[in-house]
C-alpha cells in the first residue's frame, strides 16, 4: 500500500498509512523506504525526505546505495551540507559506490562554498573509481578553475571532455568564453561564441553577456555593442545585469545618449547599483560635462543610492575639482557611519581633514600620522584647497603629502591633470608651494610645464620654471630639451643655441633630436652662420647623430647656400656609418642641382635607386626640375615617363613642373599634350596652368590661341590675373604691335584688374623700342600718379621727354629719381627696334 501511494504521489495518504504502520510496530523494509523517499524527493519535499530518513535510521533499517543517493540530494537541497557529506562518507564506508550525479552535486556544493580543494578531492576520488564526469560536473569544475584563475587546468579539463565525448552544453561554452577572455584569447572566445550559435545552442542571455564582457575587457566597445544588438534582434529578454553590461558598452564607446537611456531603463528595474552610477559619472567626466555630472550626483543623493568606495572616490574627485567643500564634508560624514569603512584610509583621510580639527593639530596631538593618510586622498585635497584658494590648508596638506610614500607620483599626476586642462594658474600655484618647501617634482613634470608655457608663447614663465631648477643636480636632459623647445617656439633660436651650448658644457648629451631642432630653427630664422657653427661643434665633439640630424644639417646648408659644406656633411655621415634615407638623397640632388653639378645630382638619384629605396614622386620631380633648368628637356621627359612606368602617377605639382618647362621653351604641342594627360588623370586646370599655356602660345607667336585661353579661363570661372594679360601684352609690345598691346591693356583695365609694374614696363618698352614717343609720353602721364617709383619706367620717361625736346619735363622726372635714390638707366635708346630704311 505504501509503495502504491508513493507511486501515485498521494503523499498525505502515504504518510497517514505510514503513521498507522508505525503505531502497530511494523518495521518496513529498505525497499519500501526507498519508494517513499524517492516519491517525496520528486516533488522537492526535501524536509519530509530528511524527516523520513531520520526515522528510518532510528528504526535501524539499513540504507542501501539508492537510499544514500536520494537522501544526500535532499540534504544538499535542504542546506544541510555537513550532514550530506557525513552521509556520503558513511555510504563509502559501506562500500557503496556513489553515482556520478551524487559526486556532481557535492562538487557543486563545495564550489559554491569556496571549498575548492575539497571539490577537487571529490573529483579525483570519482575519477579513481573510473566514473566519467557529466557535463554538469565539468561545468562546476570549470567554474572552480575560472574563479581560482587556474586557466590551464580549465583548458585541460575541456580537452578531457572532448576525449571522453562528454556533451558540451551552453553553460560550459559560456565558461570557456570567459576563460578565453581572461587569457586574452579574444578571437578564440569569439570563435567559440560563433560555434555555439552555429550549433543552435545559443539561447541564454548569460552567454551573450559573457561574450560582450570579453569584448569590453579587450577594449573593443563596437564588438561588444554588436552582441547587445544581436540580443535585441533575437528578442532575448534583458535582465538587470544585461542593462548593466549594455551601459558599460555605451560608456566605453562614449555614446552619451544611449548610455543615459540605458541607465534610465536600469533604474526601472530597481535602484541602480553603485558601479553603474560610477560608470555614468566617469562618462560625464571624460566628456568634460561637469555640470551634468553634478546634477547626476544630486539625483543619486535624492534617490539615496548606497555609495561604495569607488563611487565615493569619483564623486569626491568632482567635488574637489569644483571646490565644493561643504558637499564633501556632508558625504564623508555619511560614509564613515558605515562600519565597513572605519579602516578605509582614503575615506578616513577626508574625514580627518574636513570633518575634524586641522590635521596639523591632530598630528601634534598624536591623533594622526602620515602613514595613516592616503596619498591619493591628500592629492584630491590639494586640488580642493587650490580651487578654494585656501593656501594655509594647502600648505599643511602638501607638507603631510610630502611625508607619505608615493607623494611625487601624486603631485605629478595632479600637475599633469592641470596641464591637460590648460589650467596654468593652478600649475604655477602648486609648483610654487612645492619649491617653497624645498622640494621639486620630477624632471618629466617640470619639462611638461615648460613645454606648455612655450606652446602658449609665455617665455618668461617658462624661464622662471627653468631658472628655479637649473642649478639643481637633478636638472637633466628632459628639462634642457623642453626649455630649448620653448625658446624655439617663442622665436628665440639664438637663445636655444646658447642654452644648448650651456648644457653641453655641463656634460649633458641632449641627443640628435635637440641638435636637429636647434639647427633647423637657426636656419629658418636666417642664422646660417650659427647653424654652421653648431654643426661643426657636433662634429668636433664626435656626437652620435642619426639620419634625421644629418638630413637637417644638409638641408640647412643648402638653404644657406653653403653647398660645398653640405656635401662634406654627407661624406661625414657616410664615414660614421650612418645610412642615408630617401630624404638624404633628395636633398643632395638639390645641393648638386643648385651647384650646377647635374652629373652628381643624377649620381645621387641612381644611388638611391640602386640601394633599393622606394623613390617617390618628389625624388623624380626634383631631378626633373634640374634637368629643365639645364635645358635638358629630353632627359627630363624621359625621367618623367620612367616615373609613370614605375607606377607613380604624377600629381598636380608634377604636371605643372613639366608644363612650365615646355612652356618656357615655347613648345606648345608638348604643353597641350601634357595638359590633356593631366586632365585624364583627374587634375583640373588652375590659374598657374593657364599661365603656362598662355606663355607657350605667346612664345610660339600664337596670339589668337593665347587670347582664347584667357576667354576660356573666364568661362571656367577662373578669373585671369594681371600676369596672364602681361604675357600677351608683352608679346605684342615686343614685336611692335602696339595697337594690339593697347587693346589688351584696355581690356585688362576694363576687367577691373589693376595693372602692375610689369604691365607698365611692357607698354613703355614697346613705345620706346619702336619710337612711338607721343604715345609713350601720353601713357606715362596717364600712369605717373598711380605707378610706384620704378627705375625703368622713370628712366624711359626721361628718355622720351628728351627725345621730344621736353627738357623741363625730363628734368622734373630725373629730379624725382634723385630724391627717391633711384639710379638712371643711361643705355635706353628710343627707336632701338625700328627698321632703318
Amino acid at each position: 500500500m505504501l509503495c502504491t501511494y508513493a507511486r501515485w504521489g498521494r503523499h498525505k495518504a502515504m504518510q497517514s498509512f505510514y503513521s498507522a504502520v508505525q503505531e502497530r510496530g511494523i518495521t518496513l523494509s529498505t525497499a519500501v523506504y526507498n519508494f517513499m523517499l524517492s516519491s517525496l524527493q520528486k516533488k522537492s519535499l526535501h524536509e519530509k525526505v530528511i524527516d523520513l530518513w531520520r526515522q528510518m535510521v532510528d528504526k535501524g533499517v539499513a540504507p542501501d546505495r539508492f537510499t544514500y543517493t536520494v537522501v544526500i540530494h535532499s540534504l544538499v537541497k535542504g542546506g544541510l551540507c555537513e550532514e550530506a557529506f557525513k552521509a556520503f562518507d558513511e555510504m563509502k564506508k559501506l562500500e557503496f559506490v556513489p553515482e556520478e550525479a551524487t559526486y556532481s552535486l557535492l562538487i557543486s556544493s563545495h564550489t559554491k562554498d569556496g571549498k575548492w580543494q575539497d571539490a577537487l578531492n571529490l573529483y579525483e576520488d570519482m575519477r579513481s573509481r573510473g566514473i566519467v564526469p557529466s557535463n554538469y560536473t565539468c561545468a562546476s569544475l570549470l567554474t572552480l578553475y575560472y574563479k581560482n584563475e587556474d586557466y590551464s587546468q580549465a583548458l585541460s579539463l575541456f580537452t578531457e571532455m572532448e576525449r571522453n565525448k562528454i556533451a558540451v552544453d551552453e553553460v560550459i561554452y559560456g565558461l570557456l568564453i570567459r576563460i578565453y577572455g581572461k587569457l586574452g584569447l579574444y578571437e578564440d572566445a569569439q570563435r567559440t561564441f560563433e560555434e555555439i550559435d552555429q550549433l543552435g545552442l545559443l539561447s541564454d542571455e548569460k552567454t551573450y553577456l559573457a561574450m560582450a564582457q570579453v569584448h569590453l575587457n579587450s577594449g573593443n566597445a563596437k564588438r561588444a555593442l554588436d552582441i547587445i544588438e544581436m540580443m535585441k534582434s533575437r528578442d532575448i529578454w534583458f535582465s538587470r545585469f544585461a542593462y548593466i553590461v549594455s551601459l558599460q558598452c555605451y560608456v566605453m564607446s562614449e555614446n552619451l545618449d544611449a548610455a543615459e537611456v540605458t541607465f534610465q531603463a536600469l533604474a526601472k528595474t530597481g535602484l541602480p547599483d553603485s558601479g553603474s552610477c560610477n560608470d555614468m559619472l566617469r562618462l560625464y567626466i571624460k566628456l568634460n560635462l561637469t555640470g551634468r555630472a553634478k546634477k547626476f550626483i544630486v539625483q543619486l543623493r535624492e534617490d539615496q543610492i548606497a555609495f561604495d568606495e569607488e563611487l565615493y572616490r569619483t564623486v569626491v574627485r568632482i567635488y574637489c575639482k569644483e571646490g565644493m567643500l561643504e558637499d564633501i564634508g556632508q558625504l564623508t560624514k555619511e560614509m564613515v557611519t558605515n562600519d565597513s569603512y572605519k579602516d578605509n584610509k582614503f575615506i578616513q583621510t577626508f574625514f580627518k581633514a574636513i570633518c575634524g580639527e586641522p590635521l596639523r593639530y591632530q598630528k601634534v596631538k598624536g591623533n594622526v600620522a602620515s602613514n595613516q593618510l592616503d596619498s591619493t586622498a591628500l592629492g584630491y585635497l590639494l586640488r580642493l584647497y587650490l580651487e578654494c584658494k585656501d593656501f594655509n590648508n594647502l600648505e599643511e596638506i602638501l607638507k603631510l603629502l610630502l611625508e607619505t610614500a608615493g607623494s611625487m607620483s601624486v603631485l605629478t599626476q595632479l600637475i599633469s591633470n592641470f596641464l591637460k586642462e590648460g589650467d596654468l594658474s593652478n600649475v604655477k600655484a602648486l609648483n610654487d608651494q612645492v619649491v617653497r618647501l624645498g622640494c621639486s617634482v620630477d624632471d618629466a613634470t617640470i619639462a611638461s610645464i615648460i613645454g606648455i608655457y612655450g606652446k602658449e608663447q609665455k617665455l618668461k614663465q617658462a624661464q622662471d620654471i627653468f631658472t628655479a631648477v637649473a642649478d639643481s643636480p637633478t636638472c637633466g636632459k628632459l628639462i634642457y630639451n623642453s626649455m630649448i623647445d620653448a625658446y624655439i617656439k617663442c622665436g628665440k633660436p639664438e637663445a636655444a643655441y646658447s642654452l644648448y651650448k650651456e648644457a653641453f658644457k655641463k656634460g649633458h648629451d641632449l641627443g640628435a633630436i635637440a641638435i636637429s631642432k636647434v639647427v633647423y630653427s637657426l636656419t629658418t630664422s636666417g642664422k646660417h652662420q650659427e647653424a654652421k657653427e653648431m654643426i661643426h661643434l657636433s662634429f668636433q665633439d664626435n656626437l652620435e647623430l642619426d639620419t634625421v640630424a644629418y638630413n637637417t644639417f644638409i638641408k640647412a646648408m643648402l638653404e644657406a647656400g653653403k653647398l660645398n659644406f653640405a656635401t662634406s656633411i654627407y661624406e661625414h655621415m657616410l664615414s660614421k656609418g650612418v645610412s642615408p634615407s630617401i630624404q638624404t638623397y633628395n636633398t643632395l640632388i638639390s645641393v648638386y642641382g643648385r651647384g650646377r653639378k647635374l652629373d652628381k645630382a643624377v649620381e645621387m638619384f641612381n644611388l638611391a635607386y640602386s640601394s633599393g629605396m622606394t623613390l617617390d614622386e618628389k625624388a623624380y620631380m626634383n631631378l626633373i626640375c634640374y634637368y629643365g633648368k639645364a635645358g635638358k628637356r629630353d632627359e627630363a621627359f624621359s625621367l618623367f615617363t620612367r616615373m609613370q612606368e614605375e607606377g607613380i602617377n604624377p600629381g598636380m605639382v608634377s604636371y605643372k613642373i613639366m608644363i612650365n618647362m615646355y612652356a618656357s621653351a615655347g613648345l606648345c604641342d608638348e604643353v597641350e599634350k601634357l595638359i590633356e594627360a593631366m586632365q585624364r588623370d583627374g587634375c583640373s586646370l588652375d590659374n598657374s596652368t593657364y599661365l603656362s599655356l598662355i606663355q607657350a602660345y605667346t612664345k610660339c607667336l600664337k596670339y589668337a590661341e593665347a587670347e582664347q585661353t584667357i576667354s576660356c579661363m573666364r568661362r571656367m570661372g577662373i578669373p585671369p590675373t594681371c600676369a596672364h594679360f602681361n604675357l600677351l601684352l608683352y608679346a605684342f609690345a615686343n614685336v611692335g604691335m602696339m595697337s594690339e598691346a593697347e587693346r589688351v591693356y584696355k581690356e585688362l583695365v576694363t576687367t577691373g584688374i589693376s595693372p602692375d609694374l610689369a604691365c607698365y614696363r611692357a607698354m613703355l618698352r614697346g613705345y620706346i623700342d619702336y619710337g612711338l614717343v607721343e604715345e609713350g609720353i601720353n601713357f606715362f602721364e596717364q600712369i605717373r600718379d598711380t605707378a610706384e617709383p620704378d627705375k625703368y619706367i622713370m628712366s624711359a620717361a626721361v628718355h622720351i621727354y628728351k627725345y621730344a625736346g621736353k627738357e623741363p619735363e625730363a628734368s622734373s622726372v630725373q629730379d624725382s629719381m634723385n630724391n627717391f635714390g633711384i639710379p638712371f638707366l643711361e643705355n635706353l635708346k628710343v627707336g632701338a627696334k625700328m627698321k632703318i630704311p
